[in-house]
């Protein structure tokens, strides 16, 4: 067994991420960055599709050390981010229960919640029935330890990752820092009358992106919205669905659910040449193009000030994913430095594949 005993409080042995199989080496250079913005001193360990990324601190180093750097909205490329405490190895199939419990004991925090994890692949989701039965066991087990303080609010969630089936990381989630979603995940179910999957990218956007204030007070329904590159009209129908009439830009055709709604008009129109006669409140963009040229595009709408706030996808080339990212942001933020601050939000999201959603708006 090999787990870091902290001294006095929690003490922390790096961060993990969760991530897209495939992204593990975009993922593992933003948390070298983070680390090296927090001062930390240590190394990478990031497998291909595996699904995750670790730094290790080489020394353990008080929570307090890590900042912001555990705020999992900084990383694009990460879907949960979390400072872990202990590794565990050769966990034995019949009591898992007991090591682990005496690994949180040692580290001398208590915790208010447990999730029990696994990476997102395929060879991890065999595991996934096995974290769902042996949650309530482990909880009770820690809370029998003096582990667990459900009713303390404040108190950071213990994760217990399972990246194979003997190996367990365990992770502190604190509030306000890590998604609140299981395995960075939210869970969203496919509407039986949208026109396409597309829609779950921009409903997870919404989640992802917005906070919950956010979402209540920028995004309400009676607001103007225009869609680029809109067909079939998957975007369009959840803009639909919160309220909001929709000016839907693209030379192909709409499904009949989206022009059913009577909340949408529909012209066939370059989403590159295109303009709106006023200003509207929300436009948002899925055309497959060049990141650069999107980014571009965005950065000009927010700046002439055609719409408030934009949500937009960036599709990444195979290769220097991580670098065309930083290439748009440098392009956005060169448009605007003329205009004033901005906001800018850029996750990859569970419903993207070799692409990355992004929130842009002027701060107020």
């Amino acid at each position: 067994m090999n787990q870091h005993t902290p001294a006095a409080g929690l003490h922390c042995a790096g961060l993990i991420g969760y991530c897209r199989a495939g992204f593990e080496k975009e993922l593992a250079a933003e948390l070298d960055d983070f680390a090296a913005e927090a001062g930390l001193i240590g190394h990478l360990r990031a497998g291909p599709n595996t699904g995750f990324a670790l730094f290790e601190t080489f020394e353990p180093t008080p929570l307090g050390a890590f900042g912001q750097t555990t705020d999992w909205r900084r990383a694009t490329f990460a879907r949960q981010l979390l400072p872990w405490f202990g590794r565990i190895d050769e966990l034995p199939e019949r009591d898992r229960a007991t090591p682990i419990v005496a690994a949180v004991k040692a580290c001398g925090q208590r915790f208010s919640g447990v999730v029990l994890e696994t990476p997102d692949t395929d060879e991890a989701k065999q595991r996934s029935g096995f974290c769902k039965r042996f949650t309530e066991p482990l909880s009770k087990a820690l809370e029998k330890a003096g582990c667990l303080r459900t009713s303390r609010a404040g108190l950071p969630v213990l994760h217990v990752v399972f990246t194979d089936a003997t190996t367990a990381w365990l992770a502190a989630g604190q509030p306000g820092q890590c998604a609140p979603w299981p395995m960075g995940i939210p869970r969203l179910r496919m509407p039986s009358n949208a026109p396409s999957r597309s829609t779950m990218k921009l409903a997870e956007a919404f989640m992802t992106l917005l906070d919950d204030g956010e979402r209540d007070t920028i995004l309400r329904a009676g607001q103007r919205a225009v869609d680029l590159g809109a067909a079939p009209g998957g975007w369009t129908w959840q803009l639909v669905g919160r309220g909001l009439r929709v000016t839907a830009i693209d030379n192909g055709p709409l499904r009949d659910s989206v022009m059913a709604t009577e909340m949408v008009e529909h012209l066939r129109a370059d989403g590159f040449t295109w303009r709106p006669q006023r200003p509207v409140d929300w436009m948002v963009c899925d055309m497959v193009e060049q990141p650069s040229r999107i980014a571009s595009l965005m950065a000009e709408w927010i700046a002439t000030g055609r719409c408030r706030y934009t949500i937009f996808n960036l599709k990444l080339p195979m290769k220097r994913r991580l670098e065309a990212v930083e290439q748009c942001r440098e392009l956005i933020r060169k448009r605007l430095a003329s205009v004033g601050p901005f906001d800018l939000r850029i996750k990859q999201l569970y419903h993207d594949r070799e692409e990355v959603t992004a929130f842009l708006t002027l701060k107020r």
